[in-house]
């Protein structure tokens, strides 16, 4: 569990620069170059430029504490699609640590610039990331400094463009045409996606269809990262700024790889917990007040706001 952990933060600088690390002279530069290319292609700016629970931008230069949400969509041809997963990571350089709390998705929260409770993956769908960045930080009451939007439905190109991935399945299921055996599988890049998209025969529901996505991110970056991928690096970066979307700069990856990379050693997750409860015939998770408060202050505490 503490592997998977460590490979939700940062995918993008993760992804390309161990492979950077792990290669040499004029190579080395081929591989940069591609990764700088797949950056530019990743990054996607937001209308706001900082959040406004900040009173001034942060700066990566100067190592200060940040926020990350981390959103898995599952985007299709002409449907921007809602939110499968909500990751938020709080990075603190100066006690060299990582906060993270998983906000299930159908937690019952006012949506901004709604005016109405709602499940917070819809605002996803209402707004893009503005909006869902804005809901997430009214509910944690934190400023989000960046966002990281991976989409499931391209990233089995990234699985196909690293040579299919292994995982160790925990139970056995079918979904599709796919029959899923219990153990360790090989996946390419269809057939991970019907892995991941599972979620009503799974016994721990939307939790644990999350647990299979970031095991399929893990076991790209894991593949990734191996130098018998090197050599298909010009397709694997061309897949991964395609998959992924960011606020972050090249040169802001660059920082925070080096900057930032000491905290990654030490993460701790925050559970957030609710009850699951039926509102006019909808399924709705509910946290409690007090539960929320805390998980705030938590968050707050590691930002040093």
């Amino acid at each position: 569990m503490a592997g998977t952990k460590k490979k939700r933060l940062l995918l993008i600088v993760l992804a390309g620069l161990i492979a950077l690390f792990l290669a040499g002279g004029n190579y080395a530069f081929s591989v940069y170059h591609s990764l700088s290319k797949a950056a530019d292609t990743m990054h996607t700016p937001i209308e706001r430029v900082k959040s406004p629970k900040r009173v001034e931008q942060v700066t990566i230069e100067k190592q200060q504490p940040i926020s990350f949400l981390l959103v898995g969509v599952d985007e299709r041809e002409g449907d921007r699609g809602r939110t499968d997963s909500m990751i938020v990571l709080t990075v603190n350089p100066n006690l060299g640590s990582v906060k993270m709390v998983s906000i299930p998705r159908d937690t019952r929260t006012m949506i901004a610039g709604r005016g109405s409770e709602d499940k917070i993956n819809h605002a996803y769908a209402f707004g893009g990331v503005e909006m869902a960045m804005e809901t997430v930080e009214r509910f944690l009451d934190i400023p989000i400094d960046y966002y990281v939007k991976v989409n499931m439905e391209g990233f089995s190109g990234l699985v196909d463009a690293v040579g299919g991935v292994t995982v160790t399945n925990p139970f056995e299921f079918t979904y599709g045409e796919d029959q899923f055996s219990k153990g360790e599988i090989m996946l390419d890049g269809e057939s991970a996606l019907n892995y991941t998209r599972m979620r009503y025969d799974d016994p721990r529901g939307d939790f644990g269809r999350q647990e299979r996505q970031r095991a399929i991110i893990k076991a790209v970056l894991d593949k990734g990262a191996s130098l018998s991928s090197l050599a298909n690096f010009d397709k694997i970066f061309a897949e991964l700024g395609q998959s992924i979307k960011t606020n972050l700069t090249f040169d802001q990856m660059v920082g925070i790889a080096t900057n930032y990379k000491g905290a990654a050693k030490n993460i701790q997750q925050i559970e957030l917990s609710g009850t699951g409860k039926k509102i006019n015939a909808i399924y709705y998770y509910l946290v409690p007040e007090e539960e929320k408060q805390r998980v705030q202050a938590e968050l707050k505490k590691h930002l040093e706001l």
